[in-house]
């Protein structure tokens, strides 16, 4: 048929478009304006062929092969199609898996079924020779791109250039129409903008436990650690932990530790509300467990209020009709982001209450999202490939931006502003 192809090796085009632009084939230097890409690959492959675009192949690698949010934003565009393989971590670098062999499989199946006469490969690795061959023995013309080298560089396989029917290179001026360098990189991720209030929880000093100077805490054991509760008020990571204190002559150490999410939480009330009156107590917020040879164990875990447990949860708001709509919403608008997807989540929530006396009563729990809706708002985010392991952990920044992200929309919506 008369109609063009392009097959783009996303890892080359973007890591190709770093080294120019950034000196170094390091993604996180870049920021895409994705939409202007596509535009121009679609431009620039129709001028250059003489014939109007069947579809662009995205090829990339993702954890898991789970769509990242420019995934996301990318497979909802029109003619374009998005072909994942694994992405894998060795010896401290990322490596794709499986990219070469899709592309190698779309490229012979393209040719052998007569889709296209023209087909655009974006690529410089030599591993797609046999298919660019198989390709052109198919009588489809083959174009292949590169993207301006840095300092000299050559940064394709010769025997693709030397195979080859038609080659271009995308200069400078071009790929900076949609590629700028990211001014913001610090060489690790970005960490989401902290709240002043939830700064100051985590630097005031901790209150002296009962077990302090003397005999460990009740039902706590020496040398362990009370570990955050999934609905703390912060990840454990962004809580400074107490230096350790000597150990005694007996070998037994101090009890003290890391701040607990009780500790947090107290912190919390103290910074937030106006102090308790003489011999009240502050409610605890949070729960705090243990490890022990019998594995996890909560301890006074604390109900909550009738008024906070009357606030419903989404999932109660939501009619077949709109559980629909959001899905549609989230498949073709959301992209994915973890403050974007907090936020999403909250103005749902919002829009959909009858009492707004509800959200006024969630918004005084802050930093504290209530555990019913907490769990369902990190089950919202797994549908986006959010929280899961990366490099081994469980991304925690994901987590507070999550988090972060729902309580700038309940901010937005009750008129708070929270400064230190």
């Amino acid at each position: 048929m008369d109609r063009c192809v392009v097959l783009v090796d996303a890892g080359y085009l973007l890591g190709a478009a770093a080294s120019l632009l950034a000196g170094e084939p390091s993604r996180p230097r870049i920021t895409v304006d994705h939409a202007a890409l596509i535009h121009g690959l679609r431009e620039r492959a129709e001028a250059d062929t003489g014939r109007d675009l069947l579809r662009i192949y995205w090829f990339d690698g993702a954890p898991d092969r789970v769509p990242q949010p420019e995934h996301r934003r990318l497979r909802v565009m029109p003619r374009v199609t998005v072909r994942l393989g694994a992405l894998t971590r060795s010896d401290g670098r990322w490596a794709q898996k499986g990219v070469d062999a899709a592309m190698h499989a779309e490229l012979t199946e393209l040719a052998r079924n007569r889709a296209c006469a023209d087909i655009v490969l974006v690529t410089g690795d030599g591993d797609l020779l046999p298919g660019l061959m198989s390709a052109k023995e198919h009588g489809v013309a083959v174009h292949l791109w590169a993207v301006q080298a840095a300092d000299g560089d050559y940064n394709q396989s010769e025997d693709l250039v030397a195979e080859a029917d038609e080659r271009r290179v995308l200069d400078r001026a071009w790929i900076t129409r949609a590629v700028r360098v990211n001014e913001t990189f610090t060489g690790a991720s970005p960490h989401p903008g902290q709240r002043p209030e939830i700064a100051a929880i985590l630097s005031a000093p901790l209150p002296e436990t009962p077990g302090h100077g003397g005999d460990p805490a009740p039902g706590r054991r020496s040398g362990t650690v009370p570990v955050p509760g999934k609905n703390g008020s912060a990840p454990a990571a962004e809580a400074s932990p107490c230096p350790p204190e000597p150990r005694e002559s007996g070998g037994q150490a101090a009890a003290r530790g890391v701040p607990t999410p009780k500790d947090l939480a107290s912190l919390g009330r103290s910074v937030a509300a106006p102090p308790q009156p003489a011999g009240g107590t502050a409610p605890a917020t949070a729960t705090l467990r243990w490890s022990s040879d019998r594995g996890w164990v909560d301890r006074g875990a604390p109900e909550e209020s009738p008024e906070i447990a009357a606030i419903p949860m989404l999932s109660q708001l939501t009619t077949a009709e709109q559980r629909w709509a959001d899905r549609e919403e989230d498949i073709t608008a959301v992209s994915g982001d973890p403050f974007e997807v907090g936020q999403v989540f909250a103005r749902r929530w919002a829009e959909r209450l009858a009492a707004p006396a509800h959200l006024q009563r969630l918004a005084g729990e802050y930093p504290r999202i209530p555990h019913r809706i907490d769990g369902e708002l990190l089950r919202y985010a797994a549908r986006f490939g959010l929280l899961a392991h990366k490099d081994d952990q469980i991304d925690e920044q994901d987590r507070y931006a999550i988090r972060a992200g729902f309580w700038r929309e309940v901010d937005a919506r009750t008129g708070a502003e929270r400064t230190a």
